[in-house]
Formats: C-alpha cells, sequence, structure tokens
C-alpha cells in the first residue's frame, strides 16, 4: 500500500498540499491526514479522489507519535511523501508573552517534525519516497519579535540539510519550503495581523501555487525551494551580510 501524510492538514498550506499530491500522485492507494482539528480532515475527505485516512493527533502531545508509529507497524504502508507543515508562530516580544506559547512553538515546529519524521522514515522505501519540511523564509535570520518562531525555522532548515545528506545513498530526497507570507489563518493565529508593517510591505504567496511546485521540486531532487524572487533576494542577503543588520532591516 502506497501512501502519502501530511502533518497540519486542515488549513491553510496543509489543504493546498493535500490538493497538489492528490493531483500528482493520483495512483497512491490512501493519503493520512493528520490534525487535530477532526472535522475539517472529513470534510477533505469527503470528495477526496484517493481514499484520506483521518488521523486527529495532537502533535505536541508525545503519545501522538506512539499512536502514529503503532499504525504504521500495523498496516506497513510504503511512505511515498511525507509533508511535515504543522507549525505555530506568535508575533510579540518574548518578555511580553508566556512561556507555554513560546514551549509550544519548540514543541510543534522542532519535537513534533523530528519524532513524526523519525517514526515515518523506516516505512518509506529507498529510491521511492520524499520528506517535505516547511520552513519559511523566517529561517535565513533572525527575527525579533519572532525571536522563538524564526529560532524553530532556523532548526528545520538545518535539520533538513542534515537529513538529506544522511538519505542520498537510499535515494530519498528532503526539501526545505521557505515561504514568505501568505493569505492563510497562519496570520491571525500568530496575531500578526494589522500588528506589523514589516507584513503589510512583503509580497503574499499563493498556497497552492507554493504546495504544488513544492511537491514537484521534492520529486527533482531540489534541497531548498523559496517562491518569490523578492525573498530569493532576501535568503542570499541573509547570507552575505551580518545578522546584526539583517535583523534591523527586517524587524517584523
Amino acid at each position: 500500500m502506497n501512501i502519502a501524510i501530511i502533518t497540519g492538514a486542515s488549513a491553510g498550506l496543509g489543504i493546498s498540499f493535500f490538493h497538489s499530491i492528490c493531483r500528482r500522485h493520483p495512483r497512491l492507494d490512501a493519503i493520512w491526514l493528520i490534525a487535530r482539528r477532526e472535522e475539517r480532515l472529513q470534510e477533505l475527505a469527503k470528495d477526496s479522489p484517493i481514499p484520506v485516512v483521518v488521523l486527529p493527533m495532537d502533535l505536541t502531545d508525545p503519545a501522538a507519535y506512539d499512536a502514529l508509529a503503532a499504525k504504521l507497524k500495523a498496516e506497513n504502508p510504503a511512505v511515498r511523501v511525507l509533508v511535515n507543515n504543522a507549525g505555530v508562530g506568535q508575533l510579540d516580544n518574548i518578555v511580553d508573552s508566556d512561556w507555554p506559547t513560546q514551549a509550544r512553538m519548540v514543541d510543534l515546529n522542532c519535537r513534533a517534525l523530528t519524532a513524526v519524521t523519525t517514526v515515518v522514515l523506516p516505512h518509506m522505501e529507498p529510491g521511492c519516497g520524499t520528506v517535505i519540511n516547511v520552513a519559511s523564509i523566517a529561517s535565513f535570520a533572525p527575527n525579533a519579535r519572532m525571536t522563538v518562531y524564526s529560532s524553530t525555522k532556523a532548526y528545520v532548515m538545518s535539520f533538513s540539510r542534515g537529513l538529506r545528506e544522511e538519505l542520498k545513498a537510499r535515494g530519498n530526497n528532503v526539501l526545505a519550503v521557505c515561504p514568505g507570507p501568505m493569505n492563510t489563518e497562519f496570520l491571525a493565529v500568530a496575531d500578526i495581523t494589522g500588528r506589523s508593517p514589516m507584513f503589510k510591505m512583503l509580497p503574499y504567496s499563493d498556497p497552492e501555487k507554493v504546495a504544488d511546485r513544492a511537491v514537484a521540486l521534492a520529486a527533482k531532487g531540489r534541497a531548498v525551494y523559496t517562491p518569490r524572487l523578492f525573498f530569493k533576494f532576501y535568503r542570499v542577503l541573509a547570507k552575505l551580510l551580518p545578522h546584526s543588520l539583517i535583523i534591523k532591516l527586517s524587524k517584523t
């Protein structure tokens, strides 16, 4: 049984990844969708051209990793695509925030991504699978007022590059996707809407195009995908200029 697994599948970019995988991998036997909001996953499953397995899980709870591992062991599928899309952000100075909010970003963006990948990889056959990790333009340099978020996305980038090198001999690719702002509920959940002059000026990307391009490039062996020329330029600047200057230029 050949499957794809998508975390954070109930909204935004996760839904777009679902649509793209349905189009680009029509011969899959099933797509496993992971998110907390079961009703949204059930809505996606209704009109899906590919059978859907709904897995309502809170990936900040370590019990979810054991449950996923048990299901994979019981059904023993071949995972063709793993999309680690689950993530959360928050716009705030740390001194004005609270520790559960900041720690949850680390739990979901870093620990959950690492745990899910580690659980899934033994079920990804050599030469027949790809991992797509959703990072961010925030991974290129620290962002004040999104200090923890940008740090977690730097981890995702580093993790993706290291894992890609590890899996080369197996013929499995790892792609880090680094989008900028998109019109999804992430902005409202992260309390960014109306509170960041920088986000008002930045060019936005279409999540459907971002997801579709990411799925295509992952299959072609690409390591990093940064949508839009503006953010490609920012990525280069972040490599060339001191981060002390980039932090001031990119302050959210």
